[in-house]
């Protein structure tokens, strides 16, 4: 829809006939002006929104269904950043060998569109790999990157940058990572690139490729500098919550969001709170709630940038959830007691429950209603305006 004053520039034109030739020159030339000195939909901050996303950014919180985002209200000591959302969806997850989805099938759904089997990283039910999300975005220049509190090559970081058949293949899932198309990582995972069986250390591989890695802290050497980051922070999972892992999740995505917005092109990002799904195969109820929360504080982080932007979609989903978790009212002495919760399970596996879509920003209007997992990645394409069939 065109803008007040130009729609008005616009009338008149149409009706020069009723004007004088004198004043015609004048409209045109405002009319020029009015169309050149529009602001670049690409300018950041302030920056008025767009129909079509410049940026996405994915949150997985991994295992979590709809009890486990309601710890974020019912445990927060401010409000849950999931109230934010004005448009939800649901998902459903069964994939191609089961009735009960893994992370992989999953997260293979999300990054490349296809429903496959329980294990599969980046490939169809023959094992033949399929272009991904992020592959497709960085073939346009995008930059990308991925974060999660387990390692990083674990099954849904590594379903979005590598192509294998097993979940278990970690130490061909980093050697990929070292060649993938990513310009930012941060989680766990350092054996599998120094302490292999191959021999080989990838650390070193990665620095002569460009790129900076820390297996310490946090720390860019120098914010903005244009350079990869890398950040293998534990042998394998990062600690818990509860183990005093503090603002790593929520710290790593600021970090990774300033490191990849620029004024060249978009970016994509993936961000998985990976220890939801922990505590639900542990059956440990404090685990959940303390994994969710911090995941909370991550989605206020991506939906903080993405009202500055203007231009960014934000999805926020799980894979499945974990550990059949139920928020019940607590019995004493046979007797119901309303004004207590006593969080339960009904298994320390996955569940096959329909999985809550929160979406924000240019698209997120696509994310409405129930669909199959693998409609996600159609979405994020669809809201991209990309042709698949060129990959």
């Amino acid at each position: 829809m065109l803008e007040f004053p130009k729609l008005v520039l616009y009338i008149l034109v149409i009706k020069r006939d009723q004007m004088s030739k004198t004043y015609l020159p004048v409209l045109l030339a405002l009319l020029f002006l009015t169309d050149s000195c529009s602001p670049s939909p690409r300018l950041g901050s302030g920056a008025p929104k767009s129909e079509k996303p410049f940026n996405i950014i994915l949150l997985i919180g991994d295992g979590m269904g709809l009890a486990q985002i309601s710890t974020s209200f019912l445990y927060n000591t401010k409000t849950s950043n999931f109230t934010r959302f004005k448009h939800i969806g649901l998902q459903q997850t069964i994939p191609t060998s089961h009735k009960v989805t893994d992370s992989a099938a999953a997260a293979t759904a999300f990054s490349a569109g296809v429903k496959t089997y329980n294990g599969a990283i980046g490939v169809d039910p023959d094992t033949v790999p399929v272009p991904t999300i992020l592959e497709m975005v960085a073939e346009k220049g995008w930059k990308t990157g991925v974060v999660a509190t387990s390692s990083i090559v674990h099954a849904t970081p590594a379903s979005f940058y590598a192509h294998t058949a097993l979940r278990q293949n970690y130490e061909e899932i980093a050697r990929q990572l070292v060649y993938a198309p990513v310009d930012f990582f941060a989680g766990g995972g350092l054996q599998f690139f120094n302490r292999r069986q191959d021999g080989i250390n990838y650390l070193d591989t990665l620095a002569k490729r460009g790129w900076v890695i820390n297996t310490d802290k946090l720390k860019l050497r120098s914010p903005l500098d244009g350079k990869k980051y890398g950040f293998l922070l534990a042998p394998d999972g990062m600690p818990k919550m509860q183990q005093g892992r503090g603002t790593f999740l929520p710290k790593a995505t600021e970090m990774a969001l300033d490191q990849l917005a620029n004024d060249r092109g978009g970016f994509f990002l993936m961000v998985e709170g990976s220890q939801i799904d922990w505590g639900g195969h542990a059956n440990d109820a404090r685990y959940i709630i303390e994994e969710t929360l911090d995941f909370d504080n991550v989605i206020g982080e991506a939906l903080d940038f993405a009202e500055r932007d203007g231009n960014t979609l934000v999805i926020v989903t799980a894979d499945h959830e974990t550990g059949g978790f139920s928020l019940s009212a607590s019995t004493v002495f046979g007797q119901a007691d309303y004004g207590k919760i006593t969080p339960s399970f009904s298994t320390g596996n996955h569940s096959a429950t329909l999985i809550p879509v929160f979406a924000y920003g240019p698209g997120a209007e696509l994310f409405q209603g129930i669909y199959e997992n693998n409609e996600i990645f159609d979405k994020m394409v669809e809201a991209l305006e990309m042709n698949v069939v060129n990959f």
